[in-house]
């Protein structure tokens, strides 16, 4: 059975997006795995279909009703996890993709406005992840990192198993250079060692490279990681 990705939003024409192209989008038509969108205004009651309404005790904006966003829940939910697109969440992390991607799949919940009532949140139980310090608009570009994150990880998706273990994060480090023809260009040429056909060279060269990158623009990374090898 395929990897199932369900998104919960008010702008269902939004996906696939990005995720019907290159990677993604060849695993999804290989049926690797499956995305469907639903709308969340289709569970909305009355005849104006309102999803939202002010917040209690005050302030800018509005906020999407706890009765609408359930009823959608659940519509879908089946034992898959429950994920909520937004900035207060948890640091989205590869072994975050890494976990969500051994699991069936995944049903993610994109919020609008000032977001979802937190009651419905909580008797959910769903999962709040951010992808980083920063406010968009909506949880539909959130969710299609996230789902790109897991689906390379699917297996089929991508042409080399190696691939995803040498990749940053996936050790605690950021990833080494990469270099290709010409060996020279512009008067830079490339390192010698990743022409000398040592290979336990050039693993050697390429964790000290992984080091020093992760220790010079991720100290946390960095600090983390020392903290683990003790």
């Amino acid at each position: 059975m395929s990897w199932r990705a369900t998104v919960l939003t008010l702008f269902p024409a939004m996906f696939p997006g990005p995720l019907g192209q290159a990677l993604a989008g060849r695993a999804l038509t290989a049926g690797l795995w499956s995305l469907a969108a639903r709308d969340i205004r289709d569970f909305a009651r009355g005849p104006h279909r309102s999803v939202d309404d002010t917040p209690f005790g005050g302030g800018a904006g509005m906020v999407l009703r706890a009765d609408v966003v359930d009823a959608a829940i659940a519509a879908e939910q089946d034992g898959r996890p429950l994920v909520y697109l937004t900035p207060r969440g948890k640091p989205f992390r590869q072994s975050d993709a890494a976990r969500l991607a051994s699991a069936p799949g995944v049903v993610l919940l994109c919020g609008r406005y000032e977001g979802i009532d937190q009651r419905v949140i909580d008797a959910r139980g769903a999962e709040e992840i951010s992808i980083g310090d920063f406010v968009l608009s909506g949880g539909e570009i959130p969710a299609m990192l996230l789902l790109d994150a897991c689906v390379r990880l699917l297996p089929g998706t991508m042409g080399a198993a190696e691939s995803a273990e040498e990749e940053s994060f996936s050790s605690g480090l950021l990833e080494y250079p990469h270099y290709t023809r010409p060996a020279e260009w512009q008067g830079r040429a490339v390192p010698p060692v990743l022409l000398s056909g040592n290979h336990a060279a050039i693993a050697a060269w390429r964790r000290a490279q992984s080091e020093t990158i992760t220790r010079l623009r991720r100290p946390d990374l960095w600090a983390a990681h020392g903290a683990s090898a003790t």
